[in-house]
């Protein structure tokens, strides 16, 4: 079992987010403080603190969130190209130790990315 987090209480409705969109596996909003025109996180509703964290049992959730962010960009319209980034452990960017997909788009996305 994870440690509560911020994710954890948006996926509970105990504090507001931009919900763009939610199934039963999982929930997407708008980031806070965007790192491009569109900036939408991916969360599973399950509480997998990281991707290394996650297990054989946790394929199906994995390729549904993948998918996820396909649906969503198509949504948002970003049929230009868009950006999928899943950052893991404090060397990789991760702050919020609740696995999620950051999906970037509306501009040019240069490479390398950091």
């Amino acid at each position: 079992m994870s440690e509560d987090t911020i994710f954890g209480k948006i996926i509970r409705k105990e504090i507001p987010a931009d919900i763009v969109y939610e199934d039963d596996l999982c929930l997407a909003f708008r980031d806070i403080t965007p790192q491009a025109p569109t900036h939408i996180l991916i969360i599973p509703k399950k509480p997998i603190p990281k991707l290394s964290a996650a297990g054989a049992d946790d394929k199906e959730l994995l390729g549904h969130l993948l998918l996820t962010a396909k649906e969503v960009a198509q949504q948002q319209l970003l049929g230009n190209g868009y950006r999928v980034v899943i950052n893991t452990d404090q060397d990789g960017g991760q702050t919020v130790f609740h696995l999620h997909l950051h999906l970037l788009g509306g501009r040019h996305l240069k490479w390398p990315p950091g």
